[in-house]
């Protein structure tokens, strides 16, 4: 887990320093303000854009997991009820075995 919080966080500050250093240029360039906000405005929607997109197919991945999550559930909750079932058969049987081994004594005994 540590990994992935490290590039994380390495992430985060990469696409921070990025559009800093695109703000930092597109204010800084040797262009007229009508211009600069009109490209302002343009990389805003796109961003927008980017964003939302990332955010979809965040959700479906969360999504997908979650599906996953529930199915490996079923499946343990299954398979411990089968060994439920077995551990209950098994230890009829053992009962079963133990009693007649009683028997047996018994009757070599007498």
């Amino acid at each position: 887990m540590s990994e992935r919080d490290e590039f994380g966080a390495f992430l985060v500050g990469f696409i921070v320093g990025g559009l800093t250093g695109a703000i930092s240029a597109l204010l800084f360039a040797p262009q007229s303000g009508e211009e600069t906000r009109t490209l302002l405005a343009e990389r805003g929607i796109e961003l927008k854009d980017q964003a939302t997109q990332t955010g979809e197919e965040a959700l479906a991945r969360a999504e997908a997991a979650a599906e996953e999550a529930k199915t490996r559930v079923a499946e343990l909750q299954q398979k411990l009820r089968k060994a439920e079932v077995e551990n209950g058969v098994l230890e009829d049987t053992l009962e079963d075995a133990e009693e007649k081994a009683e028997v047996l004594d018994e009757e070599a005994e007498a």
